[in-house]
């Protein structure tokens, strides 16, 4: 079977479709144009990937793409006979109407049950079209370090008029398909999932993103557990236009203290407007120095930035609550008004129960995790069936309150504990090591109390910055030479030592600005090389000029910049004391340089100038990847070290080189 990897340029006058095998180097480009004129070989191959089901993959198809393509399908014959700009023409006028549809957030003329060519949107799959996630082609490009990330540099609107001009977008489609190829590869253990569940529940789930898939699952499932049809269930919701907290708050809420007395009548008195719930609450209780911020979605908190380390006689335990969001709805027999009550409950747990029987490796424990995970988060999406306002906020109030509950059980009842941290679902605590018995009994009696249930682990060090940016390292685990060896070819940066014959590993975990591996692509990934020396600094003892001379991959020292709005980039060099200035596209990949030029985002309405890197630090552009000698990319290593430095001295207060003692 032959599937393949696809993409479409459609300018004024030239058509350009570049079609790559899902798994061989075979490619095939159609161009329709007056220099050359493939339009009867290109409707003859969709044509018959639509006779032999061969499926294609695209970036964005489904709005895009797919629509070209049902086009030809449907209505291309009737174009053979006419003059091929003409041609290009009308499909060009397709692509804008169908560019405009997105764009005012219409559904597609062609919806994706009804297209001819089965479709995979790597898009639409990885949840990049989630306006928290959105990135184009360009940047999961330079997000995964692809050696071109340069976008069309011919409008679509310009005429095509020679060679090179042609051969010019050729190579941009070629490029485009090539790179999409590259994200398919990466989630080829998503798609197997998809094609497992599509099979299994015969729902279309191929481009569907992890909250679609827990939707469309939990609507099947409930479906088939009350009776209702799917369509029907579709129609429901609870709108709401105010929720008074003092009627949702759990009775078995209560506190000793004073600061977290006047945070429980704090929310007693809130009515909250359900148009208005970013921002529509908070509060801030400091206690044993430590401050915790509250709003309607979550708590933070945690101690000032530093290093904060088991010495002798002491110990840090991280405790999280199992699955807390959807477990508090369990437990306590919430459900959205509008659906059953026992049934939503029963279904819900069942998710829960059947995923505890099914190995971690198993991709359905994943699938059942999505869906505990999701249904919450879609209780809150008026597009969504589970939506009702309430039953969000008795899972994320109530989650506030119950951890509050048991960071002052701990803290006030273990002598010389320390708080560290409180994030959503768990909390980190430094406590006397001859009291964690005492620990966990408290935390078993919070359990009992809240029919819920925590997962305990320790941690020999917390680099920390803040509640959401930090570095943990676990305690050390003997382990068999074997094991030894495998985590460390699978894991080197973390923490390996040989002591006397015995094999020591200590992972360890890093959020926020400190991660470095396995970075969703959505996510930015700039000068990378600061997050990685800044970790083996506090972690393997490393000082940054030495990390950073043993260590020269100068993508890992390149940012990423987007225009948006009515912003624009424009690189300005002095030549002989003459300004010059360069228009850049959207998006750009650069690095800091000695002898570099200046990148300043200008605004086209006011002509407001920022420059991207303040002060002396110059920037070369390196959208296309050029392979060279270490000192010919004139890397200003004084920047990253600076950088480095600066994140340093805000969490241990010292330039000195770290005296670190893991073991």
């Amino acid at each position: 079977m032959k599937h393949w990897v696809m993409d479409y340029e459609t300018l004024i006058n030239c058509f350009v479709a570049v079609f790559q095998h899902y798994k061989t180097e075979e490619t095939k480009v159609f161009v329709v144009h007056k220099l050359r004129n493939d339009y009867l070989e290109l409707l003859n191959f969709i044509n018959s990937n639509a006779t032999n089901k061969e499926w294609h993959v695209s970036y964005n198809g489904l709005n895009f793409d797919s629509q070209i393509t049902e086009f030809l399908i449907k209505e291309g014959h009737d174009l053979i006979n006419i003059d091929p700009e003409r041609i290009a023409y009308c499909l060009y006028l397709q692509a804008q109407e169908t560019i405009s549809r997105s764009n005012n957030e219409e559904f597609p003329k062609y919806s994706e049950k009804h297209l001819s060519v089965p479709q995979i949107d790597v898009f639409r799959l990885n949840h990049w079209d989630n306006k928290a996630k959105r990135s184009s082609l360009k940047w999961i490009q330079f997000s995964m370090d692809w050696h071109n990330i340069q976008e069309m540099p011919i409008h679509h609107s310009t005429m095509i008029n020679t060679e090179d001009e042609l051969d010019t977008v050729i190579s941009y489609c070629v490029n485009d398909v090539e790179s999409t190829k590259a994200i398919l590869l990466l989630s080829k253990e998503q798609i197997a999932l998809r094609r497992s569940l599509t099979n299994e529940y015969n729902i279309n789930l191929y481009s569907a993103s992890e909250p679609r898939i827990s939707k469309e699952l939990f609507l099947y499932f409930l479906s088939k557990k009350t009776g209702i049809k799917p369509y029907e269930l579709k129609q429901l919701r609870t709108n709401r236009e105010h929720i008074i907290v003092k009627d949702i708050i759990l009775p078995y809420v209560k506190f000793k203290r004073k600061e977290f007395n006047s945070l429980l009548e704090k929310f007693n008195n809130l009515i909250i407007d359900t148009q208005e719930t970013k921002g529509g609450f908070k509060y801030s209780v400091t206690h044993k120095g430590v401050r915790t911020d509250y709003g309607l979605g979550g708590l933070h908190g945690s101690k000032r930035a530093g290093v904060y380390e088991a010495k002798e006689g002491m110990i840090i335990m991280t405790s999280d609550v199992t699955s807390y969001y959807p477990n508090l709805a369990i437990r306590n027999g919430w459900s959205p008004a509008h659906i059953p009550q026992k049934e939503f409950c029963e279904q819900y747990e069942w998710f829960f129960e059947e995923r505890k029987k099914i190995p971690k490796k198993d991709p359905k424990n994943y699938v059942f995790k999505i869906i505990l995970n999701s249904t919450y988060g879609l209780s809150n999406d008026v597009n969504s069936f589970l939506y009702d306002p309430e039953f969000t906020m008795r899972i994320t109030i109530n989650g506030q309150l119950s951890l509050t509950m048991l960071y002052e059980m701990l803290s006030e009842r273990i002598p010389g504990s320390i708080p560290l941290m409180q994030n959503t679902d768990g909390l980190e605590m430094m406590i006397p090591a001859s009291y964690k018995d005492k620990y966990l009994e408290i935390c078993g009696e919070w359990e009992k109390l809240t029919n819920l249930q925590l997962e305990h682990d320790q941690y020999q060090k917390m680099i920390l910055a803040d509640v959401n940016n930090y570095i943990a390292v676990f305690k050390s685990k003997e382990v068999t030479k074997e094991e030894y060896d495998s985590l460390k070819i699978k894991f080197p940066h973390h923490v390996f030592k040989e002591v006397e014959g015995r094999y020591l590993y200590a992972p360890t975990k890093c959020k926020g600005r400190f991660e470095f591996t396995d970075l969703a692509l959505h996510k930015n990934k700039s000068f990378l090389i600061i997050p990685k020396a800044i970790y083996h600094y506090f972690v393997h003892d490393v000082i940054p000029e030495k990390f950073l001379s043993a260590n020269r991959n100068i993508l890992d020292y390149c940012g990423g910049i987007k225009a948006k709005g009515d912003w624009k980039f424009i690189e300005t060099c002095f030549v002989k004391g003459k300004r010059k200035d360069t228009p850049l596209q959207k998006i750009v990949r650069y690095y800091i340089s000695n002898k570099g030029c200046k990148i300043v985002k200008r605004n086209v309405t006011d002509a407001r100038e920022i420059q991207i890197e303040s002060g002396r630090w110059m920037q070369t552009a390196m959208n296309v990847f050029q392979q060279k000698d270490w000192l010919e990319y004139d890397v200003n290593d004084d920047y990253y070290i600076d950088n480095i430095y600066k994140e340093i001295e805000n969490i241990s207060k010292t330039k000195e080189k770290s005296q670190l003692s893991l073991f």
